[in-house]
């Protein structure tokens, strides 16, 4: 019996389609990889913010690495405790204790104390204004203002305040470091909340030279190294570093005698700088 044009066609490709199905599920039979279960139930606990400062990719590859028992819950700086003990539970471990991070500031030069040598007018992103002879502030080291850390925060962790500084949100923070990318002159670093003694400036000049160009900034005189504990401090190119494996750091003693308040000592609801308004202006923006 002779089958018709229409019928013949489509049962040889009806016949193909059995042979590849089933040489299809005879590879994937052979060659499939095992996936843990728990690994998606354990990714659906976690914030899918995947901001990777867990140092993961995301979430899910998180989810893997907990499974794999390289890492514990508490590694995931965006869960509370709560959220924590949820996954430990699950997946029957620890919840581990994380060193708490976050962002830090490293410049206290807002337009209130900073000389502003020129007017920049173009794209308003610090890194375009960078471009352009640095950006037009006296301080070349000092922090621009136009908020590119700002629009790079996804978590809304970082404001702007009245004058032009970006103030950092601990409580919203995860440390992921989009901040540290996006800022052009490398002012944002990441830091344990444990870290409290801090040095706001990152200015190369010394003494008069780096007063006149920003009142708060470090002069390189000394005086902090001289009243901190053996080793905390030193001046390093007219600029005070510490040295935080060192043990001894004290709110007294290494800032009570700095002349410009470069170096202070973050509380704990650190804030990123030292302005008298700073404070109020952040819980405004939280409530």
């Amino acid at each position: 019996m002779e089958l018709s044009p229409i019928i013949q066609p489509i049962l040889i490709l009806s016949g193909v389609c059995v042979v590849f199905g089933a040489l299809i599920a005879l590879v994937h039979s052979r060659f499939r990889v095992f996936e843990d279960p728990r690994i998606e139930a354990a990714a659906e606990l976690l914030p899918g913010t995947n901001c990777g400062a867990c140092g993961t990719p995301g979430c899910r590859a998180f989810a893997e690495s907990l499974i794999a028992e390289r890492q514990q819950p508490a590694d995931c700086t965006v869960m509370g405790p709560a959220e924590i003990e949820d996954v430990a539970q699950l997946l029957g471990v620890e919840a581990g204790e994380a060193n708490r991070r976050l962002a830090r500031l490293l410049c206290a030069g807002g337009n209130d104390v900073a000389v502003q040598t020129a007017e920049y007018r173009g794209f308003v992103s610090c890194k375009a204004a960078a471009s352009v002879a640095g950006g037009g502030k006296g301080c070349t080291w000092g922090c621009l203002g136009l908020a590119d850390c700002e629009q790079a925060c996804d978590l809304d962790a970082i404001h702007m305040n009245s004058v032009q500084l970006p103030i950092v949100i601990p409580d919203r923070c995860t440390a992921c470091g989009d901040c540290v990318d996006a800022c052009p002159k490398d002012l944002f670093v990441i830091m344990p909340l444990e870290h409290q003694l801090i040095v706001q400036c990152r200015s190369e000049l010394e003494g008069e030279e780096a007063e006149g160009l920003c009142e708060v900034a470090c002069n390189g005189c000394g005086k902090c190294a001289l009243d901190a504990p053996e080793g905390l401090i030193d001046i390093v190119g007219d600029l005070a570093v510490i040295d935080y494996t060192q043990h001894g750091c004290e709110a007294t003693g290494a800032t009570k005698r700095c002349p410009t308040g470069a170096i202070v000592w973050l509380e704990s609801a650190p804030l990123e700088n030292h302005i008298e308004n700073a404070v109020d202006e952040v819980s405004l923006t939280t409530r």
